[in-house]
């Protein structure tokens, strides 16, 4: 079955799916287009089953491919996919209901430059220098019931280099 649905209207219509359908998402650079991600996640996460998976590739916000592309509407970094989580939501209530926990994180780096190079070095330059990163992916779990918005509750994110 093919399903074409635009998930930047996530706001406004429902994906065609029953809550609690899916054990598994992935999606290769897409979330960098889409300009409504929070409707979208939140519309991801009613579809998914308690503790699916889903995995985002997207280039990473430093680097010159998250800019030159002028379909890009977003960049993402290292905490950014935490905002998919209520935990992040402490501050203030912006409405949205999903949960997302991050599992994994995961920037793929230059292995001619970086092999060798201890990881906590490695993520100094990424968060100093552009085009460090070449790709990023992240795993994320649903979490059902979704928590409570506590920044006690956030995680740290272990980041994860891949050398390529």
């Amino acid at each position: 079955m093919d399903v074409v649905a635009n998930l930047d209207e996530c706001t406004n219509v429902k994906l065609p799916f029953e809550d609690d359908y899916f054990e598994e998402f992935y999606a290769s650079h897409l979330i960098e287009h889409i300009k409504n991600a929070l409707p979208m996640m939140q519309e991801l996460h009613r579809i998914a089953k308690p503790n699916a998976k889903a995995t985002f590739r997207c280039p990473y916000g430093s680097s010159d491919e998250a800019f030159e592309d002028p379909t890009h509407v977003r960049q993402y970094f290292l905490n950014s996919f935490g905002y998919f989580g209520q935990p992040f939501y402490w501050r203030a209530d912006y409405g949205y209901r999903g949960d997302w926990k991050v599992k994994r994180l995961i920037l793929t780096v230059d292995k001619n430059k970086y092999e060798g190079v201890e990881p906590y070095k490695i993520l100094e330059e990424v968060n100093k220098f552009r085009n460090i990163v070449k790709e990023m992916v992240v795993e994320l779990i649903a979490i059902k019931p979704i928590r409570k918005p506590n920044k006690d509750l956030q995680d740290r994110v272990n980041v994860e280099f891949n050398l390529v």
